[in-house]
């Protein structure tokens, strides 16, 4: 889980990878939850919040520009 501060410290080509890994580890999270092959109930909750942190910032500097 990343803290925004971490996340402001990075370019915007490495948010960009970090979002694309969420979004993969969000589907796979989906197939083991259908399945029933889970261990962390939690973490697909943890994720979504990663990834609307990353947008955040993202949208941020996209203002920031305009």
């Amino acid at each position: 889980m990343a803290k925004a501060n971490e996340l402001r410290n990075q370019d915007d080509r490495a948010l960009r990878d970090q979002l694309q890994e969420c979004y993969k580890e969000l589907y796979n999270l989906r197939f083991q939850r259908v399945t029933g092959s889970i261990t962390n109930t939690a973490r697909p909750r943890q994720v979504k919040k990663d990834i609307a942190r990353i947008k955040t910032v993202l949208r941020e500097r996209q203002l920031a520009q305009e």
